[in-house]
């Protein structure tokens, strides 16, 4: 059964890119919904501590487009990255006048730092907690606003006829119902990919790239899938992020020797495999922030020194902390064009979910939140404000064939854990789809991941109730993790050369 409603827009996510969207449908009249995994502000948006880029003049901006352009190895499309870092003063502006809590000079001015790979210190933050600071404010205003919420609600499919969106199925996490949710256009803004990797990421268990998953199904076109970049500085045991800050205000990279073997402020695919070859070759690597002192360590990365001591029962200020690379942002995902449109008619991807060729084969740090901002507001620019008719779906089949398998894994026996399936997935693909990779070892994980896909669908859940069931929402989050994991895996094998992120070992070229 189709629901009555029919909205202007569904905006699926409700991190950075999801709200700022929202936030200017609303503006712009737009009858807008916001359908979400987890509650708002529980997104990945919150882990971009360390700043959000913003040249000050013609010539700094400038600089930040060719950074950006290096960074992306050449991937990227100058044409966009001219428009998201022009608009950089504008989106500044503008999240500071909603109220983001900017960390301030002396004189008032809103404060800058260096984050890696940026040719001039052009990172505009709130201490340590920039992300999660614009997160919530965004999420303030959007209530401020008005804007509906539908909470709990896990993305399942594209509803899609004749090249033209009409709306999407979503599994209610409280009932495990399937329900039917239509519009006249839909915005995917539903984050990355980086759980496939789970155990090795700093990423949440939920970022199982939901909404790129559903693309590929729907024919959705999608691109630089193997560009998944690894932040150098993750806690050792726990994959818990350390900020680029943390680099950016001074930090060392060291061994057990205490010594320096590289400059901390490259860019981060570089960093990153300098750490892990060092790793690989039996030596130990601390992020030093001793010489900080606490009262700078306080002022500039509060957060990081309390994450350390929960995490790690380390004093930064004291003592070295120990660090390896893990997963931390997904470059690939949905291709679209300059204003966020996919190929399907009134679809559009934005954020972490997305690929505008903005970052290329390496994110530049501090272009994720200005991305977010920027072409949040681009997409729904992009959107005819018309009275366009809408023409309901003729057929229910996505709707009567997600309700069928939900019943199915609901009725079925189990016959083997999931959970153990999970950790030998993201274990391989952290072994040869991660920081090196090879051909043999590719295609070892491929025939490793195909296996996995077969045991998979001969596990099941436990638990059959239909309230709240948590169990089912992981079971169909590995599902999601193992389809878009073969699709990882084939476009690094297709791409033989070395590119950022995707660092191939036995290129000869």
């Amino acid at each position: 059964m189709m629901q009555d409603h029919i909205y202007d827009l569904i905006i699926v996510g409700s991190g950075g890119a999801g709200l700022t969207a929202a936030i200017a449908a609303k503006q712009k009249g737009l009858d807008v919904v916001v359908v979400s995994k987890t509650l708002p502000t529980h997104s990945q948006t919150s882990q971009a501590q360390g700043g959000i880029n913003c040249a000050v003049d013609q010539e700094d901006i400038k600089a930040h487009i060719d950074d950006t352009l290096k960074s992306s190895r050449g991937l990227g499309d100058i044409d966009v990255i001219s428009l998201m870092c022009n608009e950089a003063p504008s989106v500044i502006k503008w999240l500071d006048e909603i109220g983001v809590p900017f960390s301030r000079t002396v004189n008032g001015n809103i404060a800058q730092r260096s984050l890696g790979g940026a040719s001039s210190p052009r990172a505009c933050y709130s201490s340590d907690y920039t992300g999660l600071k614009i997160l919530h404010t965004l999420y303030d205003r959007s209530i401020k606003d008005g804007i509906e919420f539908i909470n709990e609600h896990m993305l399942l499919n594209l509803i899609i006829e004749d090249e033209l969106i009409k709306g999407i199925t979503v599994l209610d996490i409280n009932t495990s119902e399937v329900k039917s949710i239509l519009a006249k256009n839909v915005i995917l803004a539903t984050g990355g990919y980086g759980a496939i990797y789970d155990g090795h990421t700093t990423n949440s268990i939920a970022s199982t790239g939901d909404g790129v998953v559903a693309a590929i199904r729907a024919d959705v076109n999608v691109s630089g899938l193997e560009f998944v970049q690894f932040h150098p500085t993750s806690m050792l045991g726990s994959s818990v992020l350390i900020s680029e800050s943390a680099r950016g205000e001074g930090g060392y990279l060291v061994d057990q020797e205490g010594a320096r073997f590289v400059d901390e402020l490259s860019p981060r695919d570089v960093v990153a495999r300098a750490i892990y070859t060092k790793i690989l070759n039996g030596d130990k690597i601390y992020l030093d922030l001793r010489h900080l002192g606490l009262e700078k360590i306080m002022e500039a990365m509060p957060q990081e020194r309390d994450l350390a001591l929960k995490f790690s029962g380390i004093k930064i200020e004291d003592e070295l902390l120990p660090i390896t690379p893990a997963a931390h942002y997904s470059m690939g995902g949905i291709s679209t064009d300059i204003n966020c449109r996919t190929n399907i008619s009134n679809l559009y991807a934005i954020g972490e979910c997305a690929n505008i060729n903005v970052h290329g084969a390496n994110r530049l740090g501090g272009n994720s939140l200005l991305e977010i901002i920027t072409f949040g507001k681009v997409a729904v620019n992009s959107i005819s404000n018309d009275n366009i008719e809408y023409i309901a779906p003729k057929e229910s089949y996505i709707l009567d064939s997600d309700r069928a398998k939900i019943d199915t894994i609901l009725s079925s026996d189990v016959e083997s854990n999931f959970y153990d399936i999970k950790k030998s997935l993201s274990n391989v693909m952290f072994k040869d789809v991660g920081l090196f990779r090879d051909q043999s070892g590719l295609d070892e994980a491929h025939d490793i991941v195909i296996n996995i896909g077969g045991q998979y669908k001969r596990s099941g859940i436990k638990d059959k109730s239909r309230v709240f069931n948590t169990s089912l929402v992981e079971y169909l989050q590995l599902g999601n993790s193992i389809e878009l994991s073969l699709k990882v895996i084939d476009a690094a094998q297709k791409r033989k050369e070395s590119l950022g992120a995707h660092f191939r070992s036995d290129d000869e070229s």
